[in-house]
């Protein structure tokens, strides 16, 4: 049985390295070697998958909002994907905070320093939690194209908080980067700005990356046919 809670990885490589050793394990396995309770499913527990990869590869950052491996710059995703390497839903990336002052510029934004580096692993299989499979990670910085376009997005989003028209903050907007309502249910809120200046109780939404966008890094990376 492996480390209940192992050490932070010392560097990329041995991140890398123990990435590479789960592949082909099921998710029921690596919940083993760890020690971690198994959801029956993930209706109540989508984050479940993360979270045992994040034991699993000595993850620190827990919910702060820095990379989940802050000594070494990378923040961990886990993609579950279809039988043929496509992403099958949109990845969370970070709270979108609705007032001018909290989102700041694109340099300075969560969205950027989240996506700076990421190791993404790819979760096979639409069975049990137990029964997924974990597939080959990929380590990846955005491209000069990805970054412009995550840019993009981002800047006319913020646009949108700062005028205060928070009705248009729409999942239909967005190339790469969209917003959306956080978490399963949309009793979720949080103080936002409307078009009057006023501050007023808004739902809680999130930054998720489209499919498109992770799966054209999935394909380019491991060289998936189109």
């Amino acid at each position: 049985m492996g480390t209940a809670f192992p050490a932070p990885p010392r560097d990329e490589a041995e991140l890398m390295m123990r990435a590479t050793a789960l592949a082909g394990r099921t998710l029921g396995y690596v919940a083993g070697q760890h020690v971690v309770a198994i959801p029956r499913d993930l209706r109540r527990a989508k984050g479940w998958p993360g979270q045992l990869l994040e034991i699993a590869l000595g993850a620190t950052a827990s919910s702060r909002p820095i990379p989940d491996f802050p000594h070494l710059g990378i923040e961990l995703k886990s993609l579950p994907v279809s039988a043929r390497g496509r992403p099958v839903e949109s990845t969370y990336v970070c709270t979108a905070p609705l007032s001018p002052d909290a989102l700041g510029r694109w340099e300075d934004s969560w969205v950027r320093h989240k996506l700076a580096r990421v190791l993404w692993i790819p979760l096979l299989g639409d069975g049990s939690p137990a029964e997924r499979v974990v597939g080959t990670p990929v380590i990846w910085s955005p491209t000069e194209e990805e970054e412009a376009l995550l840019r993009a997005d981002w800047e006319a989003i913020a646009s949108l908080v700062a005028m205060g028209e928070l009705w248009q903050l729409r999942s239909q907007r967005g190339k790469a980067l969209q917003v959306r309502p956080k978490g399963a249910s949309r009793e979720s809120t949080t103080w936002a700005l409307d078009d009057g200046a006023q501050w007023v109780q808004d739902m809680a939404r999130g930054f998720y990356l489209r499919p498109s966008f992770t799966g054209a890094i999935l394909a380019r990376e491991l060289l998936l046919p189109e």
